[in-house]
């Protein structure tokens, strides 16, 4: 599979910052506004905003509008292909690991 490397570029940057990735952690519950996400943090709101831009720009999250309301919502899409591009490599290391104790297993049990 072929990945975007300037947009896992960009929302790996994005997820870098603690306080996104806890942003992204609350809108794995569900939709929130910029009101609702910026009650836990002790930062400005207007930071918190800074925050959603660099998710939003980064794909990380999409944004509606709902009357007044602007919900922050993720973006399914894009944490996909994030977890897409790293289990190509963790398959690769588990049959590496996988190898190694089959080989393990092997030298065993010829010692015994």
């Amino acid at each position: 599979m072929e990945y975007d490397e300037a947009a896992l570029d960009r929302a790996f940057l994005a997820l870098a910052d603690p306080v996104r990735r806890a942003l992204i952690a609350r809108l794995s519950r569900g939709p929130a506004t910029v009101n609702e996400l910026a009650e836990p943090f002790p930062i400005t709101l207007q930071a918190v905003s800074r925050h959603i831009s660099v998710l939003e720009a980064a794909g990380l999250i999409t944004r509606t509008r709902d009357g007044q309301r602007r919900p922050c919502h993720l973006a399914p899409s894009a944490l996909e292909q994030l977890t897409g591009w790293i289990d190509q490599y963790r398959l690769t290391t588990e049959r590496r690991f996988r190898r190694i104790d089959a080989v393990l297993e092997t030298v065993k049990e010829q010692d015994q």
